[in-house]
This record gives C-alpha cells, structure tokens and sequence, in this order.
C-alpha cells in the first residue's frame, strides 16, 4: 500500500472532512455485465451479446468525471465509479467501450482490459481515444479498433521525464491532444503540465516546477497547485483549471509563458467579474468553443462558468444549489459538475458527477439531461426512456468516492 502525507492547508482538510462517502478501495462493486448490448428493435434477440431488456431500459453510470466527443458526434464518458470507458452514440444508445469493470491496468481488446479510475479523456483526428487512468498514474489509448495499450507512465508515482514505462506520473488527471497527436496531461499530484508524444511515448515536462504556488511567467519557473482539467484552443494555446488556486490558467507554450486568464487565487467563490477581479470556487474542468470561449465547471458551487476571450467570467448554468432542475441558464441544478467538452456547434455536454447523469447545455444555455437514469449503475442500454418522463430534479449522491478525494491530490512528502 502506498503512503501518503497531507501537505494541504487546513481548509483542504476541512473540505475533505465535510465531504461524505470517501471512497474504499477494496470494496468490490455489482456490475451489470459490461458485454450486454442494447437491441434498438427492442425485440427479444437471441444473438449472442445483444440485451433483451425491454426497450425503454436506460443506461446507468457511477460518477462520470470526463468526456470527449469524435468528430461525428459521438460522446466518450470516462465512468471513473466503473472504470469503465462508456460511448453514447449519436444515435441516443450507450455501450461500454473499454474495461471490465474492475480496478486493473491490463491492456487488451476492449472488455478484456481494466482501468482504475480514469478522469480525463480526448479524442484525435482518427478516433483513437486517450485516456488520463488516475490511480494507475498511466495514460492509455484505446484504438479506433477498440485495443488498450498503455502509452505512458508505470504504476508507481514520480515526476519523472522518460520514454514509455520509464516516465512517472502522480495522478494525472486530464489529459488534452493537439493536431500533431501530442498529449498534454495535468499531473495533479505533482503541480505539473506533461506532454507525451503519442508516436514514441517521450513525456516531458511543459510548464511547472512541482512546487505548489501560483507563478506565473516562463514556462518551467511557473507554479500550479493542483491542475485538472485542461484543453486547446485552435492556436495551440492551453488552457488549465488550477483547481487549489481558484484559477484559470493559460499556456502560450509558442511565447514560453505562463499567466493568469481569470480568478484570484486568494478567493474562493463565484465572483463573476474581469480577470482577476473574478473567482472560482474550485474549478475542475475546462473546454473552449470555437470562438475562444472558455467554459469552466466548478464542482463545489455546482455552476458552470464562461469566460469571454476577453476575460470577462459570467455564469452560464446552474444555480448554485444541488439538483438535477432542467431548464434555462441560472434557473438548472447540478450536482457536483466535474467534465465538459463542447461539440462545433457550440453545444456544451456536462459530465454532472453526483447525479450520475450527462447533460447539454445549448449556446443559448437550455440545460437537459441527455444520458443516464440517475442511479449509480453500468447498464447499456438507450441514453434516456422512449415510453416515459423520468423526474430527475432529485440529486443522487456518489455512493463510491466523494469527488474531492477524486480530484485534490496529496502532494508527496
């Protein structure tokens, strides 16, 4: 067992302490057998691998904290409860991707390989799919044709620069690709932003100096504490969720800096405003819009936020309370908001943790649940019922991990 020493500030610790159901590593988990298919007939196949579930049977998750999108429209869940890497086809009909459901780092044709816990996702030009796998302290692909392999990292936590296994991570946590099929990693537990080149498995390190702080300037004297979520723009720029300042971090790796996009690190809440004139509380997750628009998901307030290329910070959705209320910009709920990625049509797609649900937010800022039955579970089947209104408003807590213990880091002693 590996140990660790809390080197947090007491607010950490008392954020940690007001947060129910931590997770317990050892608790083995009933899962629906992940090789059950949906039958869109709703007929009673009798092929091997299709489900005879009755035809509005809805897909389950447990605590999804990660998504990406193909460039047909399809959705890719990182369902870290399941550790399993679940797809919502365009066509409205969820199935298991990759893993079996238990904790594991074997690589292997799609339900023959395991993950444990994996948080960040991406997806390149060829549909290979990329996966930050947390607790393994590994990055993974998944090939258009469905095989794992590990691209990075070794179960054991450094910070160490290499090729392949021989490189270390401490909970890397999101994981971003550029054009060129180069990663870009936030290795949480580190303070640091990696980059992998796919085609060797070289990792090097970006920007940081696995100090916590929040410094800004060239980009290997600059300080994170914390980064999770992370995404590019069309020019290459990086953008970081900072998550233990309450910053929005960006990355100009072309001019060699570091600098603050928005919030203030000696704030902690929602403060709508101009750059540092703005705050977070605990911002988690990052995506950008065509446009140079930087959305942001807060998992404490339960809001989703925007940031204009020109600094400006507003909320989007949500209204600060915990739920699952669909509806229009301030007037929706979530409930512990914790992955975002954002389709060309300026559509927003939620992973709502604690409800166990995805949701989409139009440019307009409609809020819908487009995915999930709202129990924690690992059923396939279709997104949402053909022959019923489900009322979702009830929040459903994470029964498996509180999403703090997901997401704060401890750093190494």
């Amino acid at each position: 067992m590996k140990l660790f020493h809390l080197k947090q500030p007491s607010f950490i610790l008392l954020l940690l302490l007001a947060m129910a159901c931590f997770f317990t590593a050892c608790t083995k988990k009933n899962i629906t057998p992940i090789t059950t298919r949906y039958n869109v007939t709703g007929g009673t196949g009798t092929t091997t691998g299709i489900d005879t579930i009755k035809a509005d049977s809805m897909a389950s998750f447990n605590a999804p904290t990660a998504l990406a999108l193909d460039a047909a429209g399809n959705i890719y869940v990182a369902d870290y409860g399941n550790n399993l890497i679940r797809k919502i086809s365009t066509t409205g009909v969820v199935s298991t991707v990759a893993g079996n459901g238990n904790q594991g780092s074997l690589n292997g044709q799609g339900t023959a390989s395991s993950f444990n816990g994996p948080t960040g996702l991406a997806v390149d030009a060829s549909d290979n799919i990329f996966v930050a796998d947390n607790n393994n302290n590994q990055i993974r692909e998944i090939s258009a044709a469905g095989l794992v392999s590990t691209v990075a990292g070794s179960d054991s936590i450094g910070a160490v620069d290499g090729i392949g296994a021989a490189a270390y991570f401490f909970g890397p946590t999101g994981v971003a690709v550029d054009a060129s099929d180069n990663l870009y990693v936030t290795d949480a537990g580190n303070n640091l932003i990696r980059k992998v080149v796919v085609s060797t498995g070289a990792v090097s390190t970006l920007a940081g100096n696995t100090n916590p702080g929040a410094g800004n300037g060239k980009l290997l004297s600059s300080s994170f504490y914390n980064p999770t979520g992370i995404a590019l723009d069309a020019s290459g720029n990086i953008y970081v969720a900072d998550l233990l300042n309450n910053l929005i971090r960006e990355i100009q790796p072309h001019a060699d800096t570091v600098f603050t996009l928005a919030g203030n690190a000696d704030t902690t809440a929602s403060i709508n405003g101009t750059g540092t004139a703005a705050g977070f509380y605990y911002p988690n997750s990052v995506a950008v819009d065509a446009s140079g628009n930087v959305y942001v998901s807060e998992y404490i307030s339960n809001l989703i936020r925007k940031i204009t290329p020109g600094g400006v910070v507003t909320t989007f959705a949500g209204s600060g309370a915990a739920g699952q209320a669909d509806s229009t910009g301030t007037k929706a709920t979530f409930n512990g908001p914790s992955g975002l990625a954002i389709d060309a049509a300026g559509n927003l797609y939620v992973a709502d943790t604690y409800n166990n649900v995805i949701r989409k937010i139009t440019p307009a800022g409609v809020v819908s649940t487009i995915a999930g039955n709202g129990v924690a579970g690992a059923t396939n089947g279709r997104a949402l019922s053909l022959k019923r209104h489900l009322n979702l408003h009830v929040a459903h807590k994470l029964t498996n991990r509180s999403l703090s213990s997901i997401l704060i880091k401890k750093q190494r002693h």
